[in-house]
């Protein structure tokens, strides 16, 4: 007798556990881990980084929670570029002058072939204004930006947007680029000293300073150097128009002008064209209904709250050759802002 009641109890453990695997069957899905998105951006220090997570929250919302956002910080925009079109990623940092060069094979993508596929036009996020200073002891030097010209200047990080941004400033100015490598950490030092006389700031959409730059003007006395009037004329004639930043909003303390000129770039992230159309459609219908609480937490967002469908259409236009994601054509087709003469990505 209890020989055939522990048989019976054994029989209902394994009736118990065939039921359990039975439903595990039946429901898949309550199974089956999230999908991925790895969405590669610059340094964990860099207002790219800083962007990136703060999106995560929306976009997993934006998904249903059916997708894993993880950030993943490279040390320059170059490289986090093309770890998404290698695989590892699907969102990659860019802006305008990266995605010119990819496409040009140029530069940093100089004889560079994706292990997968290139980046398309997939969601422009803010405006950055770069602009040059020097040490407030050397004022008196520098009246130009011609006066940098084949002196040891930090460009900002080697591969940074803003990096590019100054090499294609110098070449249509005939300039010659030399940058100096240093740890952005250390430029308050390097300035005093003299190991560079210069140095590349930006501004994001006229406001925020990246925080390196804010503890440099903390640090030491920076002044900025404008472009001469002459200098301005070449790079209109260059499509490179430096516009007015206002540089008390910008810094806490006297920089020896109140308006500086900064050459616009934009920022964007973008994926290869083998994302899903719906999951990038979703993604920025979420970014767009969003737009001005962004805009409230960050100033930086201000000018995507103002025209975000504009400033869509601005990184399309600054390199028109480039391919448009579809689930972006799909958004700006729904906010009658497509251009036929545009190309949808395959």
């Amino acid at each position: 007798m209890l020989k055939m009641k522990s048989v019976c109890g054994f029989s209902v453990v394994v009736a118990a556990l065939a039921v359990v695997f039975a439903l595990s069957a039946i429901n898949p899905a309550d199974a089956q881990e999230r999908k991925s998105i790895r969405w590669a951006t610059s340094n964990t220090g860099s207002y790219g980084y800083k962007v990136a997570a703060s999106m995560v929250k929306i976009l997993e919302d934006a998904l249903g929670g059916q997708y894993t956002v993880t950030v993943n910080p490279y040390p320059s925009t170059t490289g986090a570029m093309k770890s998404t079109m290698d695989g590892g990623g699907e969102i990659g940092y860019t802006a305008d002058v990266g995605m010119e060069e990819l496409y040009a094979g140029t530069g940093g993508f100089k004889d560079y072939k994706p292990a997968k596929s290139m980046l398309v036009h997939t969601w422009y996020a803010y405006p950055m204004e770069s602009f040059m200073a020097t040490h407030a002891s050397r004022a008196g030097e520098f009246k130009s930006w011609g006066d940098f010209s084949g002196k040891p200047v930090f460009f900002t990080t080697a591969g940074f947007m803003n990096w590019l941004n100054f090499m294609r400033i110098f070449k249509a100015l005939s300039y010659e680029f030399k940058h100096v490598q240093i740890d952005p950490s250390t430029q308050a030092d390097a300035l005093k000293s003299g190991t560079i006389v210069g140095a590349v700031a930006y501004t994001t959409a006229g406001r925020s300073l990246a925080s390196y730059w804010r503890e440099t003007e903390l640090r030491t006395d920076i002044v900025l150097v404008n472009p001469s009037p002459k200098e301005v004329e070449k790079l209109k004639a260059a499509d490179l128009a430096p516009i007015e930043v206002d540089a008390t909003k910008a810094f806490s303390k006297d920089v020896g002008v109140k308006t500086v000129l900064g050459v616009p770039i934009l920022f964007g992230y973008n994926a290869r064209a083998d994302m899903p159309e719906e999951v990038v459609y979703k993604m920025l219908s979420a970014f767009y209904k969003n737009r001005q609480d962004l805009a409230k937490t960050d100033p930086g967002f201000g000018p995507m709250a103002r025209d975000f469908v504009g400033m869509q259409v601005s990184g399309i236009k600054a390199v028109p050759k480039v391919p448009v994601h579809a689930g972006l054509a799909k958004f700006l087709k729904e906010h009658k802002a497509w251009n036929d003469k545009w190309q949808i990505a395959k």
